[in-house]
């Protein structure tokens, strides 16, 4: 016992750690292999499900707000991409879009070639604008775009200005579609809130063709009426997203991506955003999950976009019924995503997505070969609930095979340039419309479906295990 009272010193000597092999193999939080990385020296990033206190979407009490607000300007968004749809076809009646302004479809599918703009610069920007102004600036500039564009389109300007002003829209879509999944993607349980998330963009994308094949078929409105309609909406998303993130400042956000980098080389800024897209082995999971939901917004918003003009000419169904089996799409968009959400974490997301892949490719099968009107808008109703999962599954993805302080900077890029698909693939639709015949939508839908598959199939093994 005497041994124990004494008041000698003794010194440690600080150990360091051991280098990295050069060729190490990398796996990430979850033990999924990632592959080698040559470049790599020091420690890997914090992993994704280090013992920190994780998020949900009532805890902190704020965070209830704030995901509801998120809904809200996912359906914002959704009601924004479906409009088209609507007021595309009805060649007869002179209140459409095509009529009014005389056009062919060539140049009135340039309405969604420009958002494409939009989606570009919010992919290049959204990093460096959550860096500068946080959430909270995200809120306000992507209402504001949305805002702007529809006072501007309500007044029905000439043609070139209506498709400049549809940049503006674009990119509040794809500021605020980028920085609300990476914000719900890290919560517990993402699967689940972003099916619902994806759900509310879903049911946006339902009652916009509805509200707006009603005001133009039957009550004889002009087609620009609609947007008095969206406007409204976007003034409650900056109200309501404005307050909700009104602390989540530039500073803060800076804050919480240092804390995250802390063990990271890469450190914050642009720097993440080029490890995410061009150092292994972090840019082939990136890349994947961006020309993945490249393909499949094209698809989602060129079926959602074209479909009324396909059963008019060539189901040839009257205009309000063919307006209806949109509806019926964005409807099984929506419980797609809020069923599927539960199914899919139980499956294994990547499993889940390999087996609703070819099911949809089934579907549009049937839609295409089957020349039935009822067997059509039957079958694409249900292709709808099984794409409606997509989205979300690619976020889990992403947060499950890559480390956390990557996420912003990969979903942003990987949703705004996702969401570039909503521009390209309808214009190239239209362009082949006009040439060919608007049935040309159904091959196009097929291979752009065995496309995703193949991609799919490329990402690193996903555990099985609820995500």
């Amino acid at each position: 016992m005497a041994a124990t009272s004494s008041t000698s010193t003794v010194q440690l000597q600080q150990l360091n750690r051991p280098p990295t092999p050069k060729n190490a193999t990398l796996l990430n939080s979850e033990g999924h292999h990632l592959g080698s990385n040559e470049d790599v020296t020091g420690g890997l990033p914090a992993p994704t499900t280090t013992a920190t206190v994780t998020q949900k979407w009532n805890y902190p009490r704020a965070n209830a707000n704030r995901v509801l607000s998120c809904f809200w300007s996912l359906f914002v968004s959704g009601a924004n991409d479906a409009a088209y749809g609507a007021l595309i076809p009805y060649p007869n009646l002179r209140q459409q879009l095509e009529s009014y302004y005389n056009l062919s479809y060539v140049v009135v599918s340039l309405v969604f070639l420009s958002p494409f703009v939009g989606y570009v610069l919010s992919a290049l920007l959204n990093n460096w604008i959550h860096l500068k102004v946080g959430q909270r600036g995200i809120a306000v500039i992507a209402s504001s775009c949305h805002i702007a564009a529809y006072v501007v389109i309500s007044q029905h300007p000439p043609y070139p200005a209506l498709v400049v002003v549809y940049i503006l829209a674009g990119f509040g879509n794809g500021i605020s579609d980028a920085a609300w999944n990476a914000y719900i993607g890290n919560m517990d349980r993402a699967n689940e809130v972003l099916g619902f998330l994806h759900a509310f963009y879903g049911a946006g994308g339902v009652l916009s063709p509805l509200i707006a094949t009603t005001m133009i078929d039957k009550g004889k409105l002009g087609w620009w009426t609609f947007y008095y309609v969206l406007l409204g909406m976007a003034v409650i998303e900056l109200v309501w997203c404005t307050s909700a993130f009104w602390t989540q400042t530039g500073a803060v956000y800076r804050e919480t991506i240092a804390q995250a980098n802390a063990a990271s080389p890469t450190g914050s800024g642009n720097s993440t955003m080029r490890a995410a897209l061009f150092k292994r082995p972090y840019a082939r999971v990136s890349w994947l999950c961006a020309v993945f939901l490249l393909a499949y917004v094209g698809v989602e918003v060129s079926l959602g976009g074209w479909i009324v003009q396909f059963m008019i000419q060539v189901r040839k169904a009257n205009p309000f019924d063919s307006g209806m089996t949109s509806v019926g799409f964005w409807l099984g968009i929506t419980l797609g995503r809020a069923l599927l959400g539960f199914v899919t974490p139980k499956l294994g997301v990547k499993l889940a997505v390999a087996i609703y892949i070819p099911v949809a490719m089934g579907l549009e099968l049937l839609f295409w070969l089957v020349p039935q009107f009822y067997v059509s808008a039957v079958a694409v109703a249900l292709q709808g609930f099984f794409l409606g999962p997509f989205f979300p599954a690619v976020v889990v993805a992403a947060t499950k095979l890559l480390p956390r302080h990557l996420h912003v900077s990969t979903i942003g890029f990987a949703a705004a340039f996702g969401g570039s698909g909503a521009a390209i693939l309808p214009f190239a639709v239209g362009v082949l419309a006009q040439a060919k015949g608007v049935q040309v939508l159904q091959p196009i839908i097929l291979a752009c479906l065995g496309v995703m598959l193949g991609l799919w199939l490329c990402l690193p093994r996903i555990g099985h295990k609820e995500e």
